[in-house]
């Protein structure tokens, strides 16, 4: 059930009070789709926040998508927000979803009103579970399991611990009209799936609380890898020299730690796509000898293992 529809406002607000009190003094961007949960988003900001600017993305992935764009922005332009429209060319690799999600990211990065603008995203607990089940069904790892981070510069998710059925009260109560994108409700996306036939059946079989649950999972994911993270990096930065990664230091570590050392380096060298393939490659040839060519790495580039050392090079196929 939704909580009372004054309740809901108070809750909705309190969570962007609370996210918002290390970045006072500065404006802030909401991307704001017309949905319940960023529309309750803009309006929570606007009721504590001195400037408000607002994103309304238009994809250009459904007929009259430039019209529902520029009504939403008119919506939050009357309500108080500096609102704009910002069209997106969705293309590139990982499908429809991911392309989309990359052309988005990229336009509200470029329209932050200031530097150190946080970006907020409406994003809850209901899609925080959602994203632990696709990491678990990736099998990508704790890390992926560990969800989305209410910080990650510069995206501020306030509404992580605030159900959806609150945000659409929220918005009931103060008469804002929510638009309904008709993707979410398109069976095509494995993430509708999840929302309407997967969690529902869970929460079913499981007696409710699934998705509280997988939000809790996901916080104590997110510490483990933290802690995990901050020893790896100390490791890396004594086992790091130019180029090379000395092995003394690193093939002893648990695992789970050479693993993060070894990704750290090898994405601080420029290696991009890693995927869990490359990592375990990467990480057999560190824990054991003899010195030999290890896994080929995207950009025509291997590993190698030489004199105690990693160094990373040109794949002799590439040359």
């Amino acid at each position: 059930m939704p909580p009372p529809a004054r309740d809901a406002v108070t809750e909705v607000r309190g969570a962007v009070r609370r996210a918002l009190l290390p970045h006072r003094g500065v404006p802030v961007l909401v991307a704001c789709s017309g949905g319940a949960d960023s529309l309750a988003l803009v309006a929570a900001a606007l009721g504590v926040h001195d400037e408000v600017h607002a994103a309304v993305v238009d994809h250009g992935l459904q007929d009259g998508s430039a019209g529902v764009a520029a009504a939403v922005a008119a919506r939050l332009t009357a309500m108080g927000a500096r609102a704009q429209v910002h069209r997106v060319e969705v293309r590139g690799p990982g499908g429809t979803e991911a392309a989309a999600r990359t052309a988005r990211y990229a336009a509200l990065r470029a329209a932050r009103p200031h530097p150190d603008a946080p970006v907020l995203l409406g994003h809850t607990l209901d899609d925080q579970a959602e994203t632990v089940l696709l990491g678990l069904g990736r099998g990508s790892g704790a890390r992926s399991m560990a969800g989305m981070r209410a910080w990650d510069d510069p995206w501020l998710r306030p509404l992580l611990d605030v159900r959806r059925t609150t945000t659409r009260a929220a918005c009931a109560a103060q008469g804002l009209p929510v638009w309904d994108d008709p993707h979410n409700a398109d069976p095509r996306f494995t993430r509708v799936r999840l929302r309407h036939e997967v969690l529902p059946l869970l929460e079913d079989v499981l007696a409710g609380g699934v998705a509280q649950a997988l939000a809790r999972t996901a916080a104590q994911l997110r510490e483990d890898d933290e802690a995990l993270t901050a020893v790896a990096d100390a490791l890396l930065a004594r086992a790091a020299t130019g180029d090379d990664l000395a092995l003394d230091p690193v093939a002893a570590a648990p695992p789970a730690v050479r693993r993060r050392v070894l990704r750290a380096w090898l994405l601080g060298a420029g290696v991009t796509g890693l995927t869990a393939e490359h990592l375990h490659g990467a990480d057999a040839l560190a824990a054991r000898g003899p010195d030999r060519s290890g896994p080929a790495l995207p950009g025509g580039l291997e590993l190698v293992r030489a004199r105690g050392r990693l160094v990373l090079r040109p794949a002799q196929w590439a040359r």
